[in-house]
């Protein structure tokens, strides 16, 4: 399949639909995404009309309308749609965040572990999350590995945090099978 080139606003404004339209399950009014992206909605609604046409929203009449992702949506964005997925929890100075999900984990400069980083692509919200929070990450379905760490960082075009790794904690003993 071609890989449909977005814009990073496009790509922000298309991840944050994504993100309302999963907790809400249905069509997503162009002022929420423009209250969560801090732009005009008539900025959004324009920017929706390119998105209409790469086929990647659908517009939904009506009172209770708005807009919707495509399949073309996801695949534009790489995330994959699990029925199943595992749930990787995030802790945002501590509290759990139930309707944030980890979708990947990039740890970076490995090898000089006082400058270790972690990249956590997320699904769910980046708009709460500020420089200096603390973050933490897992465990994971099978190392049970967790990630604790001072946020570095946001990128809002992949949806992800970049963390000061602070501890990395997994279990030592028998491994999973």
């Amino acid at each position: 399949m071609s890989s449909i080139e977005l814009t990073p606003s496009q790509r922000n404004i298309l991840q944050e639909l994504i993100n309302l339209y999963k907790n809400a399950e249905s069509a997503v009014k162009g002022e929420e995404i423009a209250g969560q992206v801090n732009r005009n909605p008539g900025t959004i609604r324009n920017q929706m009309q390119s998105l209409k046409a790469l086929q990647l929203v659908e517009g939904v009449p009506g009172p209770k309308g708005g807009y919707k992702p495509t399949a073309r949506a996801y695949d534009a964005l790489q995330i994959q749609e699990l029925d199943q997925a595992a749930d990787v929890p995030l802790y945002h100075d501590g509290e759990l965040i139930p309707e944030a999900n980890v979708e990947q984990i990039d740890l970076t400069s490995v090898h000089h572990p006082e400058e270790c980083r972690a990249k956590i692509n997320l699904r769910g919200s980046l708009a709460d999350f500020g420089e200096g929070d603390k973050v933490t990450v897992g465990p994971t379905p099978l190392s049970k590995l967790q990630i604790i760490g001072t946020l570095e960082g946001k990128d809002d075009t992949d949806n992800s945090l970049v963390l000061t790794i602070d501890d990395m904690q997994a279990p030592v003993g028998e491994a999973s099978h």
